[in-house]
């Protein structure tokens, strides 16, 4: 098994995912940022490769990445980063990013170096299903890593359980068709997830974008395993980049 099929084996609900952006606040503090992660209890960490244009994003984690740019974030030096990762970092770690520029590096050889670097899972969104079945999927799998699709409240039924049938590790669902970071009405996201719970997918399922607090963790976890929390981690370290102290305090507003 796997770090993710081992996570969710040993915690099938309430799991926290934080999603931090590589290279920011400082071109060196990824490591730094996940090792504090760990420490205050997230359970599973996805990693966002900086891009110059991140459609799914929201200002917070696309200012994120503009940032991380301009420090000097490359996957070239993300990958030699993540080398001594997995010494101090043993939760699973999954990388978010968008194909442009993991096909500038090479898709096979960006498979290769982030599973040899100890990355358990990518999220790519900007791959259709198609292209992942016939072009991207082998690579995926023939370097042991999961590949997590997105759900929105619009995918048919049909489309979810083609989802399901290719994801491995989770099913990302998406809590409306928005960017990362808006404010969500969880009453009328009840009836979405609620959906996919009546499915009986084969796949856990973790609820992403707009889950900020400990209510709206708490919601999110009421009809699924758990839930992705990106653009408050990230607004919580711009306004004080003190990792640790911020990290301490984010984690524990959301899990004490």
């Amino acid at each position: 098994m796997n770090r993710i099929q081992q996570l969710f084996q040993k915690k099938w609900n309430n799991v926290l995912n934080i999603y931090c952006t590589a290279g920011y606040p400082l071109l060196n503090s990824t490591i730094e940022v996940m090792e504090a992660l760990q420490a205050n209890g997230a359970d599973l960490i996805e990693l966002g490769i900086p891009y110059s244009d991140p459609l799914a994003d929201g200002p917070v984690i696309q200012e994120s990445g503009g940032i991380a740019l301009q420090n000097g974030m490359t996957i070239k030096i993300l990958v030699e980063q993540l080398q001594s990762m997995r010494q101090a970092v043993s939760v699973p770690v999954i990388l978010m990013g968008y194909i442009n520029p993991v096909l500038q590096y090479g898709f096979e050889k960006f498979c290769r170096d982030v599973s040899a670097a100890g990355v358990d899972g990518l999220i790519l969104p900007d791959i259709p299903i198609r292209e992942f079945e016939t072009e991207y999927g082998a690579a995926v799998k023939k370097y042991g890593l999961d590949f997590i699709f997105l759900v929105t409240p619009e995918t048919s039924e049909e489309r979810i359980r083609k989802i399901d049938e290719l994801s491995t590790g989770f099913v990302y669902a998406v809590s409306s068709s928005s960017t990362t970071g808006k404010e969500k009405n969880f009453s009328d996201m009840e009836a979405y997830l609620k959906r996919l719970k009546e499915m009986h997918l084969t796949n856990p399922v973790l609820v992403g974008f707009g889950i900020k607090d400990k209510a709206s963790f708490e919601s999110a976890c009421a009809h699924a395993n758990g839930a992705i929390i990106g653009s408050a981690y990230i607004k919580a370290l711009q306004e004080n980049p003190d990792i640790k102290t911020t990290t301490k305090k984010f984690l524990e507003g959301i899990l004490k």
